[in-house]
């Protein structure tokens, strides 16, 4: 290929010197063109159409900004915003400046290039507008170098706010706050100005190789003048210096190396690829300045071997030393050579997954439950859990759905004070479910059905003589049977609602069904966002999409949309740098409605910390470190947030609260009546449930041998895990029964009870975890254990085999293991379903103790079977002859009644919509009547 095939114009170098064409010099030109539209009205459309789209493009800024303004979180939003453009607009300026700087510095020297002239005429770099060229070039490429950082917002805020952690990593002797707050930081800078470097490198190589190929080509030798190559070796000197950089930076990422026998360095990161990285480091440093030197030279043959000598030493170095460390000095004397290193792990996870302040307690429970256990232990006998979430929220859906569009999505745990007694109860929120509408148009979907209505609740204990739960809080609108009041129980913002709707329009509201007509409503909170002007609408109807919200009539100047109702969604939106567990739940709280969402601090940078992967709702996530330091709070009716910190020696939130003073509240301000709500969360706890059962073993050569690890309790079947549950109890060595979480753990490869872990929920003992040991030399039955009982006992193995043949599914609900008084009692509730239907029965509950086995349709009967007494305990409610859930087989024939009814009167009247509704209801109210009396036979 010759210069000639890279740029094939013929003579003539440049627009309009060719043979053919236009008029004059460059030939006849084509007429003018005149443009139809003259000029002042061109320039108005234009205008028009640039702010048109100017609009549209800062819709989606503006409904944020709007959104954060009603809640008066403006200065989150600014925040968030300008850290954002600070740091892109740093680094482009930046960018830029080397950019061009390099750019025009190989321009100039190009053109110093001697080239024959008829080569010269056909550069590109040396046309009119290169100059242009190389400003685009410069621009481009310092947008793209600028774009990769501007998304890091949170490390450089971190960075630049950090707070010390008090604790020194092991190596280097430097605070965790380095590791978890700096290094990333710096890892970012060298990343960027590695690829900034690599930039102005390859765009100066691009311009000199347009320049020198042709005339290589031409000449047949390479000959590069001393001006193109000291400008490459210097860029590439400055890589080199940033290559040095960078592996002074990788000397910390050897803390987090899994090559070991423990998750940190090992014996081998530190005695060999520490030295190799030092090394590496220096060798970097001096390669640099022997490419600066390399300058003098007239071939690349010595900066090629300089580079190349660096490769080979990296690939000796870092490749093949390491392993042969490995393999002749470390694995032969494994456990001597990695002690050190494992004590670091071991003592860094326990501080990282907070650990280190349990309170271990040796205990012998009684060879089994006593009645005089039973005496000593009222509080806890009547707070034992036999409703499991899965058949409860079944028969919450069957029971008080109420409507096809409401939906109970979870069922959560919680406890209250009831007749001067805490209690532990059930509860869910009926949320609104616009997917079962029978006829979703805009304004049923956007304006009449915008909420939800109520809970439901019920004690965790009792039943009625159908099987059903005894609900206290039931029916639209709520009824209770317990003191409390729900004086909103509007539900605006919950787990389901992804989609916005507008309140204080010209429509009402629909609030519940209330006989033949439906209750109405006018939303009077302070939540949604004000859109009653033209511009706001406007604004809203071009970033949802929607031009419904431009030529509605409904709007009135006090209307507002409600968005972002979905509330792990809110919380997220104002706070995404916190982790959220996956189970928020609802209080009733002064009269109000109040979501409880547990928040956590997490990273994945502690040196030394054994990583887990946990699900974030946004996948899953690997961290290192967590703390519960922040219990966030959403008003189920106007949306209002609060994120109250409950964790005052948590550096990542000190952090935090520097970067956003205006978006927390001490969590000494948290109200008394939402502190009785608050628990230790689940998430957390699994989290540290799972480190404890290996991380308990403090010494080095039994963790090495992996002598005494444990595992998370087996229920019944070997593949199916227990998972931690939330009891009321009383603690060994407390007065005072208690909300606590619990998880058994048994040995490795055994069914025996070994220990459980605890977590406090109440008062000043928030926060606290207990270890219960129980002796080695003993057996204490394990769920499983018990369960293998429960199955070889023929009166309970007989009936569960004739239901079975009958068409019933039998559902086993976990083996609770609890503690009463100093023994262990053993529940399992047994409910039964009908093979047609979907309202299961609790049909039975099993206890046991001690090896023995009994069971009943009652907690109570169960309990004196099995310890032989003439009455059941009166501490336990027996079973109700109400049903509990305020609707009976005759309830449920009126309500298919009305649907009938109410059914004809719309198809006479031509209402298919209402129609259909009502048809549905018809439908469901049959079927609940069939899975009654399924599971009366």
């Amino acid at each position: 290929m010759t210069y000639r095939d890279w740029f094939p114009s013929g003579k003539g170098d440049w627009f309009g010197q060719g043979d053919g064409g236009g008029e004059g010099e460059g030939g006849n030109r084509p007429p003018k063109f005149k443009f139809p539209l003259n000029k002042t009205l061109t320039i108005t459309l234009v205008i028009l159409g640039l702010g048109l789209f100017l609009v549209q493009a800062s819709a989606g800024l503006l409904t944020d900004y709007y959104w954060y303004q009603a809640r008066g979180l403006t200065s989150v939003f600014w925040m968030r915003i300008l850290p954002q453009w600070a740091l892109f607009g740093v680094a482009f300026v930046l960018s830029f400046i080397a950019l061009s700087g390099s750019l025009r510095l190989a321009k100039k020297r190009a053109a110093d290039i001697s080239l024959p002239d008829e080569i010269a005429r056909m550069l590109p770099l040396r046309a009119p507008f290169a100059g242009l060229i190389i400003l685009a070039a410069a621009v481009l490429l310092a947008l793209m170098s600028a774009n990769g950082v501007r998304d890091q917002w949170e490390v450089a805020l971190k960075f630049i706010n950090g707070t010390p952690f008090g604790t020194s990593d092991p190596i280097f002797g430097k605070d965790v706050g380095f590791y978890v707050f700096t290094l990333p930081f710096l890892r970012l800078f060298q990343t960027w100005l590695m690829q900034l470097l690599f930039l102005c490198l390859a765009g100066a190589a691009a311009i000199y190789v347009l320049t020198l190929l042709p005339k290589i080509q031409l000449e047949r030798r390479a000959d590069v003048p001393k001006p193109v190559r000291a400008h490459l070796l210097i860029l590439a000197a400055m890589m080199a210096l940033n290559w040095s950089f960078g592996y002074w930076l990788e000397r910390f990422n050897l803390l987090y190396s899994p090559r070991g026998v423990a998750f940190g360095a090992s014996y081998t990161d530190i005695h060999a690829d520490l030295l190799a990285l030092n090394v590496m480091t220096a060798l970097s440093a001096i390669v640099a300045v022997l490419l600066v030197i390399g300058i003098a030279r007239k071939t690349w043959k010595f900066s090629a071997a300089v580079v190349g000598t660096l490769f080979v030493a990296g690939f000796v170095l870092r490749g093949v030393y390491p392993n042969i460390i490995q393999k002749y000095v470390v694995v032969p004397n494994e456990f001597t050579k990695e002690k050190p290193y494992i004590e670091n792990n071991i003592k860094a996870t326990n501080e990282a997954y907070d650990l280190n302040d349990l309170t271990i307690m040796e205990v012998e429970p009684g060879e089994r439950v006593t009645e005089k256990n039973l005496e000593a232990d009222p509080d806890t006998l009547r707070n034992v859990r036999l409703w499991e979430y899965s058949p409860l929220l079944r028969s919450y859906k069957q029971l008080q759905e109420i409507r096809s569009y409401y939906d109970f999505l979870n069922a959560d745990i919680d406890r209250y004070s009831v007749d001067g007694r805490i209690r532990q109860v059930m509860i869910a929120a009926r949320e609104i479910n616009l997917r079962e509408l029978q006829n979703p148009t805009w304004t049923n979907t956007k304006l009449e059905f915008t909420h939800g209505y109520g809970i439901v609740m019920n004690p965790v204990n009792e039943v009625s003589v159908s099987g059903q739960p005894i609900l206290w809080v039931k029916d639209l609108p709520p009824a209770m049977s317990i003191p409390l009041s729900i004086d909103r129980p509007q539900i605006y913002y919950g787990e389901t609602p992804e989609n916005y709707a507008f309140v204080n329009t010209t429509v009402e509201e629909f609030d519940y069904p209330m006989g033949n007509a439906n209750a109405r409503t006018v939303y009077s909170g302070l939540g949604g966002v004000p859109m009653g002007s033209m511009w706001r609408r406007l604004i809203y109807a071009l970033d949802f999409n929607d031009s419904k919200i431009i030529f509605s009539n409904v709007f009135t100047p006090d209307s507002k949309i409600m968005y972002k109702r979905n509330i792990q969604g809110r919380l997220r939106e104002v706070a995404p740098f916190l982790m959220y567990d996956g189970d928020p739940y609802m209080a009733v709280i002064d009269g109000r409605l109040l979501w409880i969402q547990d928040c956590y601090t997490a990273t994945a940078d502690y040196p030394y910390s054994e990583p887990v992967l946990i699900g974030t709702g946004r996948g899953r996530s690997r961290i290192n470190y967590i703390r519960n330091s922040v219990k966030a709070t959403v008003d189920a009716y106007d949306g209002t947030m609060t994120f109250y910190v409950m964790n005052e020696n948590d550096p990542l939130i000190d952090t935090w609260r520097k970067i956003f003073p205006d978006l927390f509240t001490d969590g000494s301000k948290m109200p008394a009546e939402v502190k009785e709500h608050i628990r230790y969360p689940k998430g957390l706890f699994s989290i540290q449930s799972e480190i404890y059962r290996t991380y308990h073993m403090k010494n080095p050569n039994t963790f090495y041998n992996k002598e005494d690890v444990w595992e998370t309790m087996r229920d019944g079947d070997d593949r199916t895990t227990m998972d931690s549950y939330y009891l009321m109890m009383k603690l060994a060595g407390e007065q005072e029964t208690e909300f606590a979480i619990i998880s058994p753990f048994m040995p490795v490869g055994k069914n025996n009870l070994i220990a459980w872990l605890a977590g406090r929920s109440d008062g000043d003992n928030y926060g606290e975890l207990l270890v219960y040991k129980f002796p080695k030399q003993k057996l204490i039955y394990g769920p499983t254990q018990v369960n293998a009982l429960v199955d070889q006992t023929p009166e309970i193995s007989a009936q569960l085999s004739l239901w079975t043949q009958r068409g019933s599914d039998v559902i086993r609900g976990n083996m609770l293991v609890i503690p009463i008084d100093n023994s262990l009692l053993y529940v399992q509730p047994l409910y039964l379903k009908a093979d047609r239907g979907d309202l299961p029965e609790l049909k039975r509950v099993i206890v046991s103790t001690g090896g023995r086995v009994a069971w009943a349709e009652d907690f109570g009967t169960a309990l004196s079977k099995l310890l032989g007494l003439s009455a059941p305990p009166e501490m336990i409610p027996s079973l109700k002859t109400e049903t509990g859930v305020g609707m009976d087989i005759h309830q449920l024939a009126e309500r298919a009644q009305e649907a009938w009814e109410e059914s004809q009167k719309a198809l006479q009247g031509g209402d298919w919509s209402s129609y259909g509704d009502w048809m549905k209801e018809l439908e469901k109210a049959i079927r609940q009547m069939t899975d009654m009396a399924d599971t009366a036979e």
